[in-house]
């Protein structure tokens, strides 16, 4: 059987809190996909279709996340920031300085640039302390639905026993959302049904942090692979089907 799959551009962000799709990326999420990522460039030629990028990304500063700076050489600097609610961080004697969105080696550099204002070639060693635990969220005809921390791996069908099975009234076609960038989510198709009978068991995706899970009614019988995005899919997972 194959899976059905589909890549497509939403206008608003998946998720929330950082973007429950994301991280999974950092930016929009905290983790890493497993498997390629894409390009958030807004040249005419990205636009329409997602293009390849690194895998396995760093992890980017989302809020509330805590760093721990260091100062080998002018340790009176030494300080532990949280990230604010707006993306900045407020430092000893330089002042806000925005960072979210940043990879730690970003950070790294952005604080030595800061800090040449008042030392003579900084040094700064920094350490992510607390950051947004990694998380996946099923949605529609579970026992119960929510957000679940994502503690090691597992796969969909997993996932969907940790939120409590389906229901009665649940669609054994399940479909999985997955970001791969700020603007782009992918959208798998899975015969759940299948997988529990030990058929193309090789299709019971492994979950990556900001992953969400929609299980449908029964009466839903198709969904749409491409549509226009207005609204979050969070608010309206039913966007993708008829």
């Amino acid at each position: 059987m194959a899976v059905a799959r589909a890549v497509f551009k939403v206008g608003l962000l998946l998720f929330v809190p950082g973007a429950l799709l994301g991280q999974a990326t950092g930016t929009s999420g905290r983790a890493t996909p497993s498997g390629a990522s894409v390009s958030t460039s807004r040249s005419s030629s990205d636009t329409d279709q997602p293009a390849l990028q690194h895998r396995n990304p760093r992890y980017k500063i989302q809020r509330d996340d805590v760093l721990s700076l260091s100062f080998p050489l002018s340790s009176e600097f030494d300080q532990s920031v949280t990230v604010q609610p707006d993306g900045y961080v407020n430092l000893q004697g330089v002042g806000s300085l925005y960072i979210q969105g940043m990879t730690v080696p970003e950070a790294v550099e952005a604080f030595e640039q800061a800090y040449s204002k008042i030392l003579h070639d900084p040094i700064v060693a920094v350490d992510l302390t607390d950051f947004q635990k990694p998380f996946f969220v099923v949605s529609g005809q579970v026992a119960k639905p929510g957000q679940y921390d994502l503690r090691y791996d597992i796969t969909v069908s997993q996932a969907i026993a940790i939120a409590g099975g389906f229901t009665p009234e649940a669609k054994t076609q399940i479909l999985l959302y997955h970001r791969v960038s700020e603007d782009w989510v992918e959208v798998k198709k899975l015969n759940l049904k299948d997988i529990l009978h030990g058929k193309n068991v090789s299709e019971d995706t492994q979950m990556q942090p900001g992953d969400m899970i929609f299980v449908p009614e029964k009466f839903i019988t198709s969904f749409r692979k491409y549509v226009p995005y207005s609204i979050g899919m969070y608010a309206s997972p039913q966007a993708l089907i008829n």
